[in-house]
C-alpha cells in the first residue's frame, strides 16, 4: 500500500485505479488486477482527478481548405502513417499567455513534436512541422487538423506540400474531428498545468517539457498492453 501512496503523490493523483495498476505492476515486476488495486486505493481514500471539458473550438478560416480526409478513423498500422496537430494556449504571470503546438502520431499516440511560443502565430506551427520532419526522415503522413489561420495560410500549405504531407482538415464546429490532439492537451493540463499557477514563461516550459516526456516515456496505458507510447513505437520499428 506504500507503493500506491508514493505514486499517487509523486504524480499529484492524476492515476486512477486503472493506470496505477499498470504503474505498480512495472514497478514491482507483479501481476495485480485492477479490482485489487482498486479496493486497496478505496481503503487508502485515493482517487484520480477528475478530467473537466471546457468545450473550446477554433475559430474557422474558408480559403485553403482541405477535406476531411481522417474522417475519425484514429487508427494506423505503422508509425507516421497519421498525425494530427493543433495549438493550445496558457496563461503565465500577470495574463501574458504562452501557446504550445504539438504533433501527435495515432499508431502509438506519442508526441513526436511540440513547440512553445509566446505568439500565436505561422512560425509557432511551422516549426513544429520542421521539427517533426527532422526527427522522422521520410515520414509522408496523412496531417490532420482544424481549420485555424495557421493551418489554412498560404506557408502551411506550401511546406506541407514540399514534404509530401497529405493535408486533411476538421469540419467547421466539429471539435470532435480532431479528437486525440483534443485528449492530450486535456490530460495535460488536468495533469500538469491545472495544478500550478505560473509566474514566469520559463517555468512554464520546464513543466511542458518535463509532462511530455512523461507522457511519451512513462504514461503506460491500457490500450497499448502496459507500455507507453515511445515504447510501442520503438517496438514497431526495431
Amino acid at each position: 500500500m506504500s507503493h500506491i501512496k508514493d505514486l499517487h503523490c509523486e504524480y499529484n493523483g492524476i492515476f486512477g485505479y486503472r493506470r496505477m495498476t499498470l504503474n505498480i505492476n512495472r514497478l514491482l515486476g507483479t501481476n495485480y488486477n485492477k479490482k485489487r488495486i482498486r479496493r486497496l486505493m478505496q481503503i487508502l481514500g485515493l482517487q484520480s482527478v477528475i478530467r473537466r471539458s471546457r468545450g473550446y473550438c477554433t475559430k474557422t478560416s474558408y480559403k485553403n481548405i482541405e477535406d476531411n480526409l481522417l474522417n475519425r478513423d484514429f487508427t494506423a498500422t505503422a508509425p507516421n502513417q497519421k498525425w494530427c496537430t493543433d495549438v493550445t494556449f496558457m496563461t503565465y504571470g500577470l495574463g501574458s499567455k504562452a501557446y504550445l503546438s504539438a504533433i501527435k502520431d495515432l499508431y502509438d499516440g506519442s508526441i513526436v513534436a511540440y513547440h512553445i511560443s509566446q505568439h500565436n502565430d505561422n512560425p509557432l506551427v511551422m516549426t513544429t512541422l520542421a521539427k517533426a520532419m527532422e526527427d522522422n526522415p521520410g515520414a509522408r503522413p496523412l496531417l490532420h487538423s482544424d481549420r485555424g489561420s495557421q493551418y489554412t495560410s498560404r506557408e502551411y500549405r506550401m511546406v506541407t506540400t514540399q514534404y509530401q504531407i497529405t493535408r486533411s482538415m476538421s469540419r467547421v464546429g466539429k471539435c470532435i474531428d480532431n479528437a486525440p490532439i483534443e485528449s492530450f492537451f486535456g490530460h495535460f493540463k488536468t495533469e500538469c498545468y491545472d495544478f500550478k499557477t505560473y509566474q514566469t514563461f520559463e517555468e512554464l516550459v520546464a513543466d511542458i517539457d518535463a509532462y511530455i516526456y512523461f507522457y511519451n516515456n512513462q504514461r503506460f496505458q491500457e490500450k497499448h498492453n502496459g507500455l507507453a507510447p515511445l515504447e510501442v513505437r520503438n517496438k514497431a520499428v526495431a
